[in-house]
Formats: C-alpha cells, sequence, structure tokens
C-alpha cells in the first residue's frame, strides 16, 4: 500500500505490552508535581505513555509541544523542572539539544516486569517524529529497495558464466540475501 504524502514511518504501536505500572508513592509524589508544575505534569503523562519498555523516548521539544498543545520554551521549562526532580534523565542526541532521549525514572514508572530493571547496560528507546518537521523530499521518496530473501533449505541457484556471485548485478535480478525464518 503507497504512503499519502504526509505519512511518516509506521504509526505507532503499543505492542502486547500496553501497559505501564507505577506505584502509590509514585502517585502522591505526582500529585504534588502537578500543584507544583502542571505542564511538568502533563509532559510527564506522555512520556510515560509513549516510554519503551526501557523507559525511554526520543522527541524534539517541538513534537513534544505540539503533543501537549503548548509552545517549545513551556516544553523546555516543564523538562527543566522534571529532571531537577528526578523524574526524567535527558540523554542528549546530537548537538543542538532539541531532541534528545528521556529516560522515565523506573521508581516511577515502568513498562518491563520489575527483575528486568536496571539491570541493562543499553536502551533502546521509541523514536517520536513529525511529518510536519520532514523535508518535502524525504516525505515523497518511493518504495525503498528491497532484496529477495531465501530460507534454508531453499538454496539460491546461481546462472550465467563465472562463479556465482561474480556477475553484475541487473536491474531487477538484485543479489538473495539468506535468512532465518520469522
Amino acid at each position: 500500500m503507497p504512503k499519502s504524502p504526509r505519512q511518516l514511518g509506521t504509526p505507532a504501536n503499543y505492542g502486547r505490552n500496553t501497559f505501564v505500572m507505577t506505584e502509590r508513592k509514585a502517585h502522591e509524589a505526582w500529585a504534588k508535581l502537578t500543584a507544583k508544575s502542571p505542564r511538568a505534569s502533563v509532559l510527564m503523562h506522555h512520556l510515560v505513555a509513549r516510554m519503551g519498555h526501557q523507559n525511554a523516548v526520543v522527541a524534539s521539544q517541538k513534537t513534544l509541544a505540539k503533543l501537549m498543545g503548548c509552545t517549545t520554551r513551556t516544553v523546555q521549562n516543564a523538562l527543566s523542572d522534571l529532571a531537577e526532580d528526578n523524574w526524567i534523565q535527558i540523554v542528549q542526541v546530537g548537538t543542538a539539544g532539541s531532541v534528545n532521549a528521556y529516560v522515565v525514572n523506573s521508581a516511577v514508572a515502568w513498562g518491563e516486569s520489575r527483575d528486568q530493571i536496571n539491570r541493562l547496560a543499553v536502551f533502546t528507546a521509541n523514536v517520536i517524529a513529525d511529518a510536519d518537521d520532514q523535508s518535502p523530499e524525504m516525505l515523497e521518496h518511493g518504495q525503498l529497495r528491497t532484496l529477495p530473501i531465501i530460507y534454508p533449505p531453499e538454496e539460491a541457484l546461481p546462472h550465467g558464466d563465472g562463479e556465482p556471485g561474480a556477475q553484475i548485478s541487473l536491474p531487477g535480478f538484485e543479489p538473495v540475501i539468506e535468512g532465518k525464518r520469522p
């Protein structure tokens, strides 16, 4: 199915783990955060709702502002409040600082079994990208090239002169990649 001009990537899908867990003390602290900094509390809800199973989200401040219906300055203030009070850790991605990984404190909310928290050396993150932030060229690109895949016990049959795989690829006859069955 061809993508519409404004579609970017795959729509958000929360998969089989559609829940996050929190502790009662975190809820009490969250209530105090709501009174102290309502926008920080709103942003925290958006981050927790979109975090991956290792508590991380990557997004631009502009995209977060769009999600919250506010300005990027309000997002910056909310992020500052959340980081200062250890609700989140901000990991800068690139040099500008307007796109970051936001790691939610695992004592507040988590989406993975409790015994897995703090045992991981690296994290993956859900990346939130907005089509409005992309160049027209990126959004209008055609279908990406695919390579045929064969699965054992299937075999690629060489054809033509020379060693198998030594011939130059012709359009429509790209190399075959051997893969594992899903």
